[in-house]
């Protein structure tokens, strides 16, 4: 029997807002806890929420984005719900009428490219953390992060199996941090998934029972929950058993889902209009703002740099424009470059700039190596004065020391010999101790060359020029 699996993506992307939702309180990570919860946040009796105009620009960016529907008039809802994190008793939220209706995601999937439609995105407070950890037999109550402004991102169920789920989550966390809507942190809970799974056979039509896994933030821990929860309910159903609606909880040490309540449907929130809350009213003078404001996506920043620089292949386009703060440096160090110089720049960037991003955690490379410091790596490259290999060494110690390339170059005495005599000097030398290769590669072992070649690279330090040492190797060689 084939199985299909299907699933949902719910995305909660906390917006890049210095305040909340509907307070004044700072939205910024990692202070003391309850130090950042204002009277409202906190639930006093009398205070009153002020929506916040940049959340609701944000969402606007969104929509336009995605080609949703930006509604001229949408509703505040309060979602009802007891649980020791939410103070008021219920979560303000928008139902019926949300700021964004509809819209698509497209993303490169295996079998090529695919487009989900989108159900929704509406404005949302998120709620507190409780913390466990720290307290023996007790739970604390940390209110900074209520009232954090959140966008809720609603697919429809139209993603089929685990790699779509995460090809789909890592193509919509590029649009918001391109779009500097959400800064994408998943580790800080800035950008979190719930995906709605159920299984069907191959053909149905009808969609099964789906449970609901909450809190996925880490692209490898969703892939596993979606794939353990789709063979949970695989094997239950084999068994002649019923799936349950639920939501879920995942391990991530034991790789499994837990159950953790019942699923509860809408009517079980008792939604109902906020009514402290006027209606949010958008003007398309507004919409036309918030759409002449907008950065590019990093989609368009790709064809924007494959058009100004042909010379470039897409692979390292694509490289170089991994993230927005690569985007932007790569932007920068090409700036004004062409032909050779370009190439080289751009190869640094996906080379040892990338690799070193990686190994140390670092999203903004300039903060390591300026723009104009490795277009003058990428100059010293394309004009002949040290060779690509140098090049790769030079920019991982300009990484630790943020020197210039000129003064590594020069205090290490790194720049490259271009001089016909000196390189002629160390190909003899090397031919004559490598007489046994000499005799291989003229007997048509081609090996035998490149084993010369890095003689005389070894001899000369790696100084030598790369295409001088080829062109006069082979010369004598023919000889």
């Amino acid at each position: 029997m084939t199985w299909e699996i299907v699933v949902g993506i719910e995305t909660h992307a906390q917006l890049l807002t210095k305040s909340k939702m509907f307070s004044g309180a700072s939205t910024a990570f990692g202070a003391a806890p309850n130090t950042q919860a204002s009277a409202f946040d906190i639930a006093l009796p009398g205070v009153l929420p002020v929506a916040n105009r940049g959340a609701v620009e944000l969402a606007i960016r969104f929509g336009l984005a995605v080609g949703g529907k930006v509604n001229r008039r949408s509703i505040f809802a309060r979602k009802n719900y007891f649980y020791p994190d939410l103070p008021k008793g219920y979560q303000i939220s928008q139902f019926e009428i949300p700021v964004v209706q509809g819209g698509a995601v497209k993303f490169a999937t295996a079998d090529g490219e695919k487009t989900i439609r989108l159900t929704r995105a509406h404005l949302e407070e998120d709620a507190g953390k409780s913390l466990h950890e720290d307290f023996h037999g007790m739970t604390g109550i940390d209110l900074n992060r209520a009232g954090a402004p959140l966008l809720e991102i609603v697919t429809e169920p139209e993603l089929r199996g685990a790699q779509e789920a995460i090809a789909y989550a890592k193509k919509l966390h590029e649009i918001v941090t391109s779009l500097k809507i959400c800064d994408g942190n998943m580790q800080q809970g800035s950008f979190r998934c719930d995906a709605n799974v159920s299984v069907r056979k191959q053909g149905d039509t009808k969609l099964g029972t789906r449970c609901e896994i909450k809190n996925l933030n880490s692209f490898r821990f969703m892939e596993q929950a979606i794939e353990y929860e789709a063979r949970r309910q695989i094997e239950l159903i084999e068994d002649g058993k019923a799936i349950a609606q639920e939501t879920r909880l995942y391990d991530p040490e034991r790789n499994e889902t837990r159950s953790m309540r019942s699923k509860e449907d809408a009517q079980d929130y008792r939604y109902f209009p906020d009514p402290d809350l006027l209606p949010l009213v958008i003007s398309e003078e507004d919409i036309q703002r918030v759409h002449a404001e907008m950065p590019k996506t990093l989609e368009a920043r790709r064809f924007d740099i494959r058009d100004r620089y042909p010379v470039l292949p897409a692979n390292n386009v694509a490289v170089i424009t991994g993230t927005s703060e690569l985007a932007d440096y790569s932007a920068l160090v090409l700036s004004g470059t062409s032909g050779d110089k370009t190439l080289v720049a751009a190869n640094l960037i996906a080379g040892v700039i990338s690799a070193r991003m990686n190994e140390d955690g670092v999203s903004d490379p300039s903060a390591r190596i300026s723009a104009a410091n490795l277009r003058s790596l990428a100059e010293l490259v394309s004009s002949k004065r040290i060779s690509t290999s140098t090049a790769n060494h030079v920019a991982s110690i300009m990484w630790t020391t943020q020197e210039s390339p000129e003064k590594i170059v020069r205090e290490r005495n790194l720049e490259q010999v271009s001089d016909a005599g000196a390189i002629e000097k160390i190909v003899d030398e090397a031919m004559a101790a490598g007489a046994k290769l000499v005799e291989d590669y003229r007997a048509g072992k081609e090996k035998a060359f490149n084993a010369l070649v890095g003689q005389v690279m070894k001899a000369s330090k790696g100084k030598a020029n790369p295409a001088q040492v080829n062109e006069i190797l082979r010369r004598k060689l023919k000889g």
